[in-house]
């Protein structure tokens, strides 16, 4: 499935139960998993020390912390769908959330997303979604979860 594009709650009721699709693949770097370091005070060598990484972790390279991972979602989200007339789109729940396996510095990760359910709340689209972040060339994904974003429509 291509980009998709979604103007409505009626239009985005329409992918219920449907995947949506899956984004491009993106490149987590070094000097992103340093600038997210340094934004969250996480600097445990497992991500910032490329050396010590390759000498001493499980790995043999640094990996990018699992909230870094974690927060790609809305970017990667986008390029999947645009949804246009919002007031408002609000990031609400995350469950059942679960880390499978690292990111190695420099991997490329692409996110797939189905359409679990979509509950009319007065004009509010609570949205759930499945989401898989997916690790080139590995057969098991970064993460695996349920999502919830609340959109406010335009009337």
């Amino acid at each position: 499935m291509s980009h998709v594009t979604i103007s409505s709650l009626e239009e985005l009721s329409r992918y219920e139960g449907q995947e949506l699709g899956v984004s491009p693949y993106f490149q987590v770097t070094q000097p992103q998993i340093n600038l997210f370091a340094e934004a969250t005070l996480d600097h445990q060598w497992i991500h910032v020390d490329a050396e010590r990484a390759q000498r001493e972790s499980p790995f043999q390279a640094p990996i990018a912390h699992g909230y870094l991972t974690l927060s790609l979602l809305p970017y990667l989200w986008t390029q999947i769908v645009t949804i246009n007339n919002l007031k408002l789109q609000v990031n609400y729940e995350i469950e059942s959330l679960r880390f499978n396996q690292p990111v190695k510095v420099d991997s490329y990760v692409r996110l797939r997303a189905k359409i679990l359910s979509i509950k009319n709340l007065r004009g509010v689209a609570k949205t759930r979604i499945e989401v898989n972040l997916e690790i080139q060339d590995q057969p098991k994904p970064a993460y695996t979860g349920v999502i919830t974003f609340l959109y406010h429509f335009e009337k």
